[in-house]
C-alpha cells in the first residue's frame, strides 16, 4: 500500500478537520432553535412599544402584562423600548433587545410584523411574539385578543345611551383590526337602536393626542352626543368630557380620566397569556403559532358599566356577554349587510376567521369610507 505523502496527509488531516467543524456547527444550530434556558437561570424578556407607557391605552395595557408577568415568574427580567416607530427603528429595537439577551421579544404593534420577520432569522434561539399580526416563521409566532367581542358589547350600550342618534368613531388606520371593531361597535349600536349611526373620522396615527382630540371634538361639532375610539391615548375621552357628552373608551379602563363622560371601555388583559407563553418558552414546549383568544379567555373584556347607564341595559350586555363566552352565538352573525345595502352574509352564516383578518368593507350604519391602502 503506497504511503500518503506529507502533502496528501495534509490534506487529509484539513479535510477532516472541516468535516468535524460542519457537523459541530450543524449540531449547534440544531439545538439553538428556541433551546430553552438553563435550569435556575434568568430569562430575559424582551418588549417594543409603539408608545409609551403612560398611554393609559393600548401600551399601558401591555406594560401591566409586562409587570404581571415578572411578578408571576420570579426568574423573569424584562426590559422594554417604548415609541418605537415602524420600519428601521423596530429593526433596530428588536436587534439590541436579542443582543442584550432576551430569549422571548413581544413586538405589540400591528406595524412591526415585517421588521420581525425580517430580524427573526438572524436570531433562531429567540422567540418572537407578534402582536395582532398574521405572518410567522419556525421561531415568529402571533397572538391578539378577540376585541371585536367587547368593543360589540360596548355598542350595545352606546345605542342605548345615545340621543341624536349620532355616534362618533375616532379610528386610526383603515386595518382589519380597526375595521373589525367598527363594524362590530356598529353591531351592537343598531341590534338595539336601529335609528343609530357611527359617524369614522381617521387620524392616521396610532398615538397622537392632538390629532385624537381634534377628531373628537370634529365629530361633536357635527351632531354626535356619544365618543368612542380606536386610539391609544385618552385625548378623545377628554375632549367628550369637557363637552358634556358621553364616551367610551378603548383598550383599558379609561373612567378615571372622564368620569363623568366615560361610560364604560373595551379592554385587555395581557398578564395570563405572556405568564403562559414564557412558561412554554422556559420549558421547552413553544411551537410557532396563531393565538386569537376571547372573552371566555379573559384576555378581552368590558370595563365596569358606569351608574349612568340603566339596569336594564347593563342584564342585556351580560346576557349578550355569556352567550358570547359559550359560542351560543357569533358578533357577525347573518344577515349582515354592507353600507350599500348588500348581503355580505346570508342570515344562518357567520364570518370566518379568515374573513375577519381581511376584513375591507363597513357594515350597515356605519358613515364614513375606507381609504385606500
Amino acid at each position: 500500500m503506497k504511503r500518503p505523502t506529507r502533502k496528501n496527509l495534509a490534506l487529509m488531516l484539513l479535510l477532516v478537520f472541516m468535516l468535524t467543524v460542519v457537523a459541530g456547527c450543524a449540531d449547534k444550530k440544531e439545538e439553538s432553535q428556541t433551546a430553552p434556558p438553563a435550569a435556575g437561570q434568568e430569562l430575559l424578556v424582551g418588549f417594543i412599544y409603539v408608545g409609551p407607557p403612560g398611554d393609559a391605552g393600548w401600551t399601558y395595557a401591555h406594560d401591566q402584562g409586562r409587570k404581571y408577568l415578572e411578578e408571576k415568574l420570579p426568574y423573569v427580567k424584562t426590559i422594554f423600548q417604548e415609541s418605537v416607530s415602524e420600519g428601521a427603528d423596530a429593526e433596530r429595537a428588536l436587534n439590541e433587545l436579542a443582543q442584550k439577551g432576551c430569549k422571548v421579544i413581544f413586538a405589540t404593534s400591528y406595524g412591526f410584523m415585517d421588521s420581525v420577520i425580517q430580524v427573526a432569522p438572524k436570531y433562531p434561539d429567540v422567540v418572537f411574539m407578534h402582536c395582532s399580526g398574521y405572518k410567522r416563521d419556525a421561531n415568529v409566532g402571533t397572538y391578539f385578543g378577540r376585541d371585536y367581542q367587547p368593543r360589540y358589547l360596548s355598542g350595545l350600550v352606546a345605542g342605548k345611551m345615545t340621543k341624536s342618534n349620532e355616534i362618533g368613531y375616532v379610528a386610526a388606520y383603515p386595518i382589519p383590526e380597526v375595521i373589525r371593531c367598527i363594524n362590530a361597535f356598529t353591531v351592537g349600536v343598531r341590534e338595539v337602536n336601529p335609528s343609530a349611526t357611527v359617524k369614522v373620522v381617521w387620524t392616521n396615527t396610532w398615538y397622537d393626542p392632538a390629532k385624537e382630540k381634534q377628531a373628537a371634538l370634529s365629530l361633536i361639532e357635527d351632531g354626535c352626543d356619544l365618543i368612542t375610539q380606536h386610539q391609544d391615548s385618552y385625548a378623545a375621552q377628554q375632549a367628550a368630557e369637557e363637552k358634556g357628552v358621553l364616551a367610551i373608551g378603548c383598550d383599558s379602563d379609561m373612567h378615571p380620566f372622564a368620569p363623568n363622560a366615560n361610560l364604560t371601555s373595551p379592554i385587555f388583559n395581557w398578564g395570563d397569556y405572556y405568564v403562559r407563553t414564557v412558561e412554554q418558552v422556559k420549558n421547552g414546549t413553544w411551537k410557532s403559532g396563531d393565538y386569537w383568544g376571547g372573552l371566555e379567555d379573559g384576555i378581552v373584556a368590558l370595563a365596569p358599566i358606569s351608574d349612568k347607564v340603566p339596569a336594564d341595559v347593563k342584564q342585556n350586555v351580560a346576557a349578550q356577554e355569556t352567550g358570547l363566552k359559550e359560542k351560543k352565538f357569533d358578533v357577525f352573525k347573518g344577515p349582515v349587510k354592507d353600507q350599500q345595502g348588500n348581503i355580505k352574509i346570508e342570515a344562518g352564516q357567520t364570518m370566518s376567521d379568515q374573513d375577519m383578518l381581511a376584513l375591507n368593507w363597513f357594515v350597515e350604519g356605519v358613515v364614513g369610507t375606507i381609504p385606500a391602502q
